[in-house]
């Protein structure tokens, strides 16, 4: 009887629903067979050999292949068409009772289905018995009507066993398996009778002569023996047939992520096993890994029948262990295993070169008289093998895989994932929400690396990564585009929500980082874009809040969202860079000069140089675009050289009109990385003939005086060549005058966002008053930017502030008006040593 699975849909224990009336329908027939003829044998001796020809016939099953189909003979049929014949009926229902249950007790099989086969066994012969009572009486051998009635009495017990298996099994696991069952019976039926007819003619032989006995016996031994050979070929063809179907399958399932399920689902089938179990321990960022494939389950399970102790062992003693009726697997093992409801075992580790990275193990061979033999081994020892190569180049590749969407030093997703994963996001949009996208940018990353080195910058990447991680709501996307920028995606309600959460995770970052005895103040610049308002695929997405990004480092807060404004202004800059060049070498760009004015005598001490450029296509170019512009494409030191010819050619115009006037112009950070910078200076003060004390040089706080002191050696030769040096912006970065002091520099221009709010804001005010008081303290002059009104003048002057540039005075001006604005704004004021030009009060 084929063995009933766990998972049967109802307990096996209710075949005695069959074994029951089978045991009691042999019992009926038996009885009717005693009545009907006498109960005792002619020949015991002739019983007990057809007993022994019985329990050999029946402890042989034969497989065949045919045309690719398997094929499982059993050669009963041949000792009962002799019993049969030469037996009572009740005989042979008493040798065939008694020989089905001596195999079955010798099987160790469940007592379930032992008494099942036993009373299939009694019913079905004690049917066939009273079959040939009712027929006419077999005649001498030679006769074609006893063939018949040999014929049908032996077909009648097979059918009826096939017909108590279809039975039980559609009891125990529904009708459908009971008709399968009755439905692919055809190649046993007609083993049966090949069988049958073998038998008529040894039977034939031996009735003819009982010498042909001997030659009966030689051929049986020559079959054995050539079947032996045939067994142990086909097996072995087999073994290698599957064992290639199983290395292409792994090979081709590597690829889909269904290796696992293709290895199990292979290697039960190919070691005829109800079980076959993968386990891999945990190992780096891969998990614990545990599945079994099971005969009667189309998944895999997350259990294993045998106890981990074994695998465990098996993976300490690094080598194969066995355990089953034919291996011995030593006590301790049978130990483990007796409770366990393991029939036999075979656990094999998994190795990598030296090192055993699991175990793989199959257990209870298929049916209950088949085992694991000592030959199974080295066969499933050489799939193991096929199996660990097969699963360590699954996790190579699984490893490649995420390398490659993963940023290497965070283990964030990389730019490739990130625009995977928003592509998938904007495709299933749900109604009522946007897809958000944050960009971070670390500020000052690069100052990290070169005061720090490059390990503190990847500490402080690392950091942000993680804050942004913990941060970060749990259903959000984190990962890093690249260099300093990070970016978040996720769905939220709105745009307001998105610009919300931006400033709360920029908070978020801006906690202190402390690397060993340094504490740093890490800043980021966020910019925001939303689906579908502010793109509809990732490309454009990504771009517009890279714009958001570089736009939210000038603005209050620095969290900006996208808005279209600011991509015309970066497609425009696009526009004028191929212009630049063209525009300095044609004098498109000018110079125009702003007035500095002393507060407490309203003198003209000196004029800020300012490029303007009026494009004739695009009319006037604000000078952070052009500055840009020039910065990314190597046209900064020419537009640099432009405005400091001009600022020293029209102070050397002024001195020799005995009016001395200093001219200040502004540097980029990136000019002060230019060691032949002052140099080039030096030339051009010699060449204009103007003191170098006339000429100031603005450098703005943000991006140079950041804690590096790379700009220091440039600023201090400028210094030493007699340049005044002056703060801009001061107070929109992070640093002291304590710091400021430890530079070579004169001037501190405070930024004009808090002149400007001092008539209104008491904090203003006292910023203002802090920064002059303590610059003067240190030495330092104090100029105030966008003084607008006559309040702001006032304060300026009570508090002591010493210069003022603004509005108030006059706006930037080219130098045909700025001579004609100072004309009309000052007089002359007679002095005993000479006439001075003061200006006029401000109307």
């Amino acid at each position: 009887m084929p063995s009933v699975r766990p998972s049967s849909r109802r307990s096996t224990d209710q075949a005695w629903l069959i074994t029951g009336p089978l045991a009691l329908f042999a019992v009926v027939c038996s009885v009717a067979l005693a009545l009907i003829s006498p109960p005792l044998p002619r020949n015991l001796a002739l019983a007990a050999a057809l007993l022994v020809i019985m329990l050999a016939a029946g402890s042989q099953r034969l497989h065949f292949v045919i045309r690719r189909q398997g094929l499982t003979v059993n050669v009963t049929e041949i000792p009962l068409v002799l019993a049969f014949f030469w037996l009572r009926p009740l005989t042979v229902v008493v040798i065939a009772v008694v020989a089905v249950l001596i195999l079955q007790v010798r099987s160790r099989i469940s007592p379930t289905k032992l008494w099942f086969n036993v009373a299939k066994a009694g019913a079905s012969a004690s049917l066939a018995g009273l079959v040939l009572t009712a027929l006419p009486p077999l005649e001498e051998i030679s006769s074609p009507g006893t063939w018949l009635t040999l014929f049908g009495v032996v077909s009648v017990n097979t059918l009826a066993g096939l017909a108590a298996v279809s039975g039980v099994i559609s009891l125990v696991h529904g009708w459908p398996a009971g008709w399968e069952v009755i439905r692919t019976g055809g190649p046993q039926l007609l083993s049966s009778a090949v069988n049958v007819i073998v038998g008529l003619v040894v039977l034939i032989a031996i009735e003819t002569n009982w010498w042909a006995l001997v030659l009966i016996a030689v051929l049986a031994v020559a079959l054995v023996v050539v079947y032996r050979s045939y067994a142990q070929f086909f097996r072995q063809h087999r073994t290698l047939g599957d064992m290639y179907e199983l290395t292409r399958a792994m090979t081709a399932s590597g690829q889909d992520g269904t290796l696992i399920d293709v290895l199990l689902g292979r290697i039960r089938k190919l070691m005829q096993a109800e079980y076959a179990v993968l386990w891999l321990p945990a190992q780096g960022r891969h998990s614990e890994v545990m599945l079994t494939a099971r005969v009667d389950s189309s998944g895999l399970l997350d259990v294993a029948p045998t106890p981990a102790v074994v695998r465990e062992e098996a993976r300490r003693l690094r080598r194969t262990l066995a355990w089953g009726v034919r291996l011995d697997g030593g006590e301790r093992l049978q130990a483990v295993l007796r409770n366990s409801g393991v029939k036999d075992v075979i656990a094999v580790p998994l190795r990598s070169g030296q090192a055993v990275i699991g175990t793989l193990e199959v257990v209870n061979r298929l049916s209950d008289l088949g085992h694991f033999t000592a030959d199974d081994v080295p066969v499933f020892e050489t799939v193991a093998a096929h199996a660990a190569v097969a699963l360590e180049n699954n996790r190579l590749v699984d490893r490649l895989r995420h390398d490659a969407y993963h940023d290497g030093l965070t283990k964030l997703p990389n730019r490739r994932r990130i625009t995977e994963a928003l592509g998938e996001a904007v495709r299933i949009r749900a109604p009522g929400e946007v897809v958000a996208v944050l960009l971070f940018d670390v500020d000052d990353l690069r100052q990290v690396n070169e005061s720090l080195g490059h390990a503190a910058g990847d500490s402080v990447l690392t950091e942000v990564a993680a804050r942004l991680r913990a941060s970060a709501p749990a259903a959000a996307l984190v990962g890093r585009l690249g260099g300093d920028e990070f970016l978040v995606t996720l769905r939220v309600e709105s745009a307001d929500a998105a610009l919300e959460l931006a400033a709360g995770l920029r908070e978020q970052i801006r906690d202190e980082m402390v690397f060993e005895a340094l504490t740093l103040d890490v800043n980021t610049a966020v910019g925001v874009a939303v689906y579908p308002d502010h793109g509809a695929d990732p490309t454009t997405l990504l771009q517009r809040v890279d714009l958001a990004a570089t736009a939210a480092k000038s603005v209050p807060g620095s969290v900006q969202l996208f808005n279209p404004a600011l991509e015309s202004r970066s497609l425009r800059r696009l526009g004028i860079a191929g212009d630049l060049r063209r525009a300095l070498d044609s004098g498109e760009v000018e110079v125009y000069f702003q007035p500095k004015v002393t507060l407490r005598d309203r003198r003209l001490v000196g004029v800020e140089c300012l490029a303007r450029w009026e494009h004739p296509a695009h009319g006037t170019v604000m000078p952070e675009d052009f500055v840009a512009v020039a910065e990314h494409t190597g046209q900064l030191g020419r537009l640099t050289e432009l405005v400091l010819r001009e600022g020293l050619r029209r102070s050397r115009d002024w001195a020799h009109a005995d009016q001395p006037l200093s001219v200040a112009v502004n540097l980029s950070a990136r000019t002060l990385t230019d060691r032949h910078f002052p140099a080039q200076v030096r030339e051009l003060l010699t060449e204009y003939d103007v003191p170098p004390h006339q000429l100031t040089f603005e450098i703005k706080e943000t991006g140079v005086l950041d804690g590096a002191d790379r700009p220091i050696p440039t600023l201090r030769r400028l210094r030493d060549l007699g340049v005044r040096l002056s703060v801009d912006d001061f107070g929109t970065g992070y640093f002291s005058l304590a710091y400021l002091r430890r530079l070579p520099v004169h001037e501190v221009k405070v930024d004009r966002s808090f002149v400007q709010g001092m008539a209104t804001d008491p904090g203003d005010l006292a910023i203002v008053n802090a920064v002059v008081t303590l610059s003067q303290q240190f030495g330092l002059a104090v100029v105030a930017e966008g003084v607008e009104s006559e309040l702001t003048l006032e304060l300026l002057e009570d508090i002591g502030c010493d210069i003022g540039q603004g509005f108030l005075f006059s706006r930037p001006l080219p130098y045909e008006r700025l001579e004609a604005w100072f004309g009309a704004q000052t007089e002359v004021e007679a002095l005993p040593s000479a006439d001075v030009r003061r200006l006029r009060v401000v109307p």
